[in-house]
């Protein structure tokens, strides 16, 4: 009983400080964050043959809400865009940091960034969280996506740890495992702007069930053509799914 209660002790200890290790080499703090994002509503990106897809769940919790007043869905640039899933506040901060290296390399180089450097700039802040004292992990991932200037298009999960992963598509949030499993058989190389919209809205329909309705999702894209964010109106997103 003593010895029980003695390892109870040393695990709040690991458990409180994000700098130490637990003695099976595990950071607690950071595998809470993780769960954080997996307790946020469901964000899905897909990487298309002509631009890349992001459909989100805003999770009106309530009827006095104003659906559009709610931000999960983030523009870094013209041609990247962000949606996050967890702590949104703590995307904010991210995407603020995105955005004004996004505007520094357009005034230094006179051209637009490349997604790569954005994510990079993201995860290293995310990473600096995770070994300094008095600080906590950000608690959110961010799917950045965006068509770059060779035409070429890119998506990437950031992990709240500062660990990313290039996707051809993929989910974070309530809805990772189930919407994860339908991507697999689902998606294509081949697969259109407007199919990839229609894949996410149905996906996402398929996941909530009778809690869907439109007023909850968000769904954008970047196309080849314009490399512009480009946001679908409900009449548009209904359009998809009928």
């Amino acid at each position: 009983m003593q010895n029980k209660q003695q390892q109870m002790v040393d695990k709040m200890g690991y458990d409180r400080s994000i700098t130490m290790f637990s003695p099976d080499g595990r950071l607690l703090q950071v595998e809470y964050a993780k769960k954080t994002v997996k307790q946020g509503s469901t964000a899905i990106g897909i990487a298309c043959k002509d631009g890349v897809v992001f459909v989100i769940d805003k999770r009106v919790t309530s009827k006095l809400l104003v659906p559009e007043a709610i931000e999960k869905m983030f523009v870094i640039d013209d041609h990247v865009a962000a949606a996050a899933s967890g702590i949104i506040s703590d995307a904010r901060v991210l995407v603020d940091r995105a955005q004004m290296r996004a505007q520094q390399h357009s005034v230094t180089y006179d051209s637009k960034i490349d997604t790569l450097s954005l994510v990079k700039e993201i995860c290293d802040m995310k990473q600096i969280c995770t070994q300094s004292a008095g600080l906590r992990p950000f608690g959110v991932s961010l799917l950045v996506g965006g068509v770059e200037e060779d035409g070429s298009i890119t998506l990437f999960l950031t992990e709240p740890y500062g660990l990313y992963f290039q996707y051809k598509a993929a989910v974070i949030g309530e809805g990772e495992m189930e919407i994860e499993a339908q991507l697999q058989k689902r998606y294509k190389a081949s697969i259109t702007v407007d199919e990839g919209l229609k894949l996410g809205v149905t996906l996402l329909k398929e996941f909530l069930q009778a809690e869907f309705n439109f007023d909850r999702v968000d769904a954008a894209f970047i196309d080849t053509k314009d490399r512009r964010f480009t946001k679908l109106s409900n009449d548009e997103l209904k359009k998809l799914v009928k």
